[in-house]
C-alpha cells in the first residue's frame, strides 16, 4: 500500500490499515495484545460489556428489521466499552447528582449509553453539545426510545460557544473530537472549571492552530518530506501542546491507550483531573511558554 500523503488543504489522514508494526504486535506479544484487546470486549463488574453495548446501539440506531451494525459501528462499540468504564471510574460511587457534558457528541453514543447503562445512570444529568442538526435529531430520538429524556438534554451549538456550556460539570467526555474541536473542548472545559475531562482526539487539519507551529518547526529542522515521518512529528507536537495547555490550566494529566491501534489509529485518551496546585500550575505555564516560543513560526 502506498504511504499516506497529506491531502490538499493540509488534512493529514492515517493509513486505511494500521502500519505493519501494529499488525505484527499481536504476533510478537500475544499476551500483552490479548490483555489490551480484552478491554474492548470485557468490562468491570456491573458495567456494560461489548455484547450489551452492541445490542443497545442496534436497538437505538438500526431501524430496519433484521439489519445489523456496520463495521464502523462495531469498532465504535469496542471503543465505548472501555470509555464507559473510564466514565464510571471518573464519576466514582458517590450518590449525589452529577453533571456530564458529552462534547462534540455526534449521535451522543457516550452520553446516551452512560445515562442508560451505567449503575449511576439515575443520578446523572447529561448535556450533549452537537452542532450538526442531523446528528442532534438522531440523539434526541434515541433518548426518547431509551426513556432517558428526563436526564438527557442536547444543546445544538458549536463546542466553542461559551453559552452552550454549563458551569462546573463533574465530567466532560469527548470521543473522536475532530481537528480543532479537541482544542475548543480543552478551552471551554477548563474555562467552565470541569472537574475531569476524558478526551479522545481524532484527525488533524490546518484548522488546528498548533499545526502552524508544527509545520514551522518541521521546516526549521529540515524534516524529511515523507508523509509518514511528518505526520508523526506533527501529531507529537500537537499532542504535546494539548497536554501542556491542560496542565497549565491546573489539571493533572495522563495520556493512555484507550484501545489498540488495530481498533482505531486515533486511540489515545487524555485523562485530566483538576487539582489547582499553584506551584505545579506555574511550572506548567512556564513549560507551555517555552514550548510555544520554540515552536513559533
Amino acid at each position: 500500500m502506498a504511504p499516506t500523503r497529506p491531502r490538499a488543504g493540509g488534512r493529514v489522514k492515517p493509513p486505511r490499515r494500521p502500519p505493519a508494526w501494529h499488525r505484527g504486535y499481536a504476533a510478537s506479544r500475544p499476551v500483552a495484545y490479548a490483555s489490551i484487546m480484552a478491554r474492548t470486549t470485557a468490562a468491570p463488574a456491573g458495567l456494560p460489556d461489548l455484547t450489551r453495548v452492541e445490542a443497545t446501539l442496534r436497538d437505538l440506531f438500526i431501524a430496519a428489521e433484521g439489519a445489523g451494525l456496520r463495521d464502523e459501528d462495531r469498532k465504535k462499540a469496542r471503543e465505548l466499552v472501555p470509555l464507559l468504564a473510564e466514565v464510571a471510574r471518573a464519576l466514582g460511587a458517590r450518590s449525589r447528582p452529577r453533571l456530564v457534558v458529552d462534547a462534540a457528541s455526534g449521535k451522543s453514543y457516550v452520553g446516551l449509553l452512560a445515562a442508560a447503562l451505567l449503575p449511576a445512570g439515575d443520578a446523572l444529568r447529561v448535556v450533549a453539545i452537537e452542532r450538526e442538526p442531523r446528528h442532534a435529531r438522531a440523539a434526541r430520538d434515541a433518548a426518547a426510545r431509551l426513556g432517558v429524556g428526563g436526564r438527557f438534554e442536547l444543546t445544538e451549538a458549536d463546542v466553542g460557544d461559551p453559552a452552550a456550556w454549563p458551569e462546573a460539570p463533574d465530567l466532560v467526555v469527548a470521543l473522536h473530537a475532530c481537528g480543532p474541536a479537541s482544542d475548543a473542548i480543552i478551552a471551554r472545559a477548563t474555562a467552565a472549571r470541569a472537574r475531569r475531562l476524558l478526551l479522545v482526539p481524532c484527525c488533524l487539519s490546518d484548522a488546528v492552530e498548533a499545526m502552524t507551529r508544527a509545520r514551522a518547526a518541521a521546516a526549521r529542522l529540515a524534516l524529511p518530506e515523507q508523509a509518514e515521518v511528518r505526520r508523526r512529528f506533527y501529531q507529537a507536537l500537537v499532542d504535546a501542546e494539548r497536554t501542556l495547555r491542560l496542565e497549565a490550566a491546573g489539571y493533572a494529566v495522563e495520556v493512555v491507550a484507550l484501545v489498540p491501534p488495530t481498533v482505531t489509529p486515533h486511540n489515545l485518551l487524555w485523562r485530566a483531573r483538576r487539582v489547582d496546585e499553584p506551584e505545579r500550575q506555574q511550572r506548567a505555564e512556564a513549560d507551555l511558554a517555552r514550548f510555544l516560543g520554540a515552536g513559533s513560526p
